[in-house]
């Protein structure tokens, strides 16, 4: 037990008590000052004890300092003693503009699109967002928040912007991708182990149900270019009968027979494309050509969007039950992405732009909202609740200007007192 706890007094105490407190102590000490002034002015004769005059002047000097200080710290949050004295209550008449100010200072120091980029441009939130999901944490509210924060990024994060930035970047690896080597080493693994058998045998197959729908075609065109007296003699009904069932032969042949001499040839015409796919710079070209028109085709934008909603929808589902998105195979996933971002420099910088880009544009966006929604809430609120709310955050502080002034007063006062005796 201390002190003030002793005595019934901690409420007085600095360190315990709060404004009210703080605000008791400095008004005790003021009366202080004035019994000892009182009792100094009882006691002082210039024949006695000099030290009376010396008791005098400082408790003299602490009450003009003290009562000062207690003016100038009420007139900020209201009229002293009730009296309308001009340039009082400060805080309750300039609220408004107390709000204005304060949102213009958030707009121009904290919600600037420049300001917010310089700023980020030192955070690594990949690092950080990296750590999190390599030791997520077992359970609790930090736990919960992950995935409510998630999902509401998710959610609050406008589709169009989001998904337009993710779809792009998808299409900018698709673009920057050489998938022509990739395809001929593929083609020449499946030589070697056999498998483009399957696939000749599947163009064999297909080409075979072509003629048999097609057969009619095949009549018609030979009797088109034929003359009168084939039609008359019925000549070409026999060549076009012979012509599709020569090809159906063919194409038995080479269906049964692996070593057919047009198989052979096409599986050559295989061996030298995937050779060209991985070599030829021409070929390569004309892949790449193939390849960026077919991303740049209304389809592969379609299935671009379908993958990104269906990934996005799957998202906020796994973020609103945190157990599942932080456990499981989704978690080892998500897991394995933190440990990537920790150590991938590459995809560290490329994350990092993507949240500096994304927190940009928000402020861009919603920062005058955000202004507005400060300015107006202040304006909104009633001057008795600013004033309470602004004194209990710094009136302990503004007792302790009070409780210095009424110290300070004191000692000037018997500096000048010392100095009328010296002169």
């Amino acid at each position: 037990m201390n002190f003030f706890q002793a005595t019934g007094l901690d409420r007085f105490n600095p360190a315990q008590g709060g404004v009210r407190g703080m605000r008791v102590v400095a008004s005790g000490l003021l009366v202080i000052m004035a019994g000892l002034y009182l009792l100094a002015r009882a006691h002082e004769d210039p024949q006695a004890f000099a030290g009376w005059g010396y008791l005098r002047a400082f408790a003299e000097a602490a009450m003009v300092g003290g009562l000062a200080d207690w003016f100038a710290v009420t007139a900020l949050f209201r009229h002293p003693l009730g009296l309308p004295i001009p340039h009082t209550a400060i805080i309750p008449r300039n609220k408004d503009r107390i709000g204005d100010s304060l949102a213009g200072f958030l707009r121009v120091n904290f919600l600037t699109a420049s300001v917010v980029a310089r700023r980020m441009a030192n955070v690594d939130a990949a690092a950080a967002l990296g750590r999190l999901l390599a030791n997520p944490p077992q359970g609790g509210k930090t736990r919960e928040g992950i995935g409510r924060a998630l999902a509401t990024i998710l959610e609050s994060l406008g589709d169009d912007r989001l998904g337009a930035m993710i779809k792009g970047a998808l299409a900018s690896r698709l673009r920057g991708f050489d998938i022509a080597p990739l395809l001929g080493r593929t083609l020449d693994a499946a030589i070697v182990e056999n498998r483009h058998a399957e696939m000749l045998d599947g163009l064999i197959g297909w080409g075979s149900r072509v003629l048999l729908h097609n057969e009619g075609m095949i009549h018609d065109m030979v009797q088109a270019r034929t003359g009168k007296f084939m039609r008359w003699t019925g000549l070409d009904e026999k060549l076009s009968g012979a012509i599709v069932e020569g090809l159906h032969k063919l194409l038995d042949d080479m269906s049964t027979d692996p070593e057919h001499p047009l198989r052979l040839k096409a599986q050559e015409g295989l061996e030298q494309l995937a050779d060209k796919l991985q070599h030829d710079p021409d070929t390569r070209a004309k892949v790449a050509g193939i390849k960026a028109e077919l991303i740049d085709s209304p389809a592969v934008a379609a299935w671009l969007d379908t993958l990104w909603q269906g990934a996005r929808l799957k998202l906020i589902d796994a973020a609103r039950n945190p157990n599942a998105a932080l456990g499981g195979q989704v978690g080892e996933a998500f897991k394995q992405l933190g440990a990537t971002l920790q150590t991938d420099p590459q995809l560290r910088r490329t994350v990092n732009r993507f949240v500096r880009r994304m927190t940009v544009g928000l402020v861009a966006d919603y920062g005058d909202g955000i202004v507005k929604l400060v300015s107006e809430t202040i304006r909104s609120w009633d001057a008795r609740t600013v004033t309470l709310q602004l004194e209990n955050a710094v009136g302990r502080d503004l007792q302790y200007i009070r409780v210095n002034g009424t110290l300070v007063g004191g000692l000037i006062g018997i500096g000048l007192h010392l100095l009328g005796q010296l002169l």
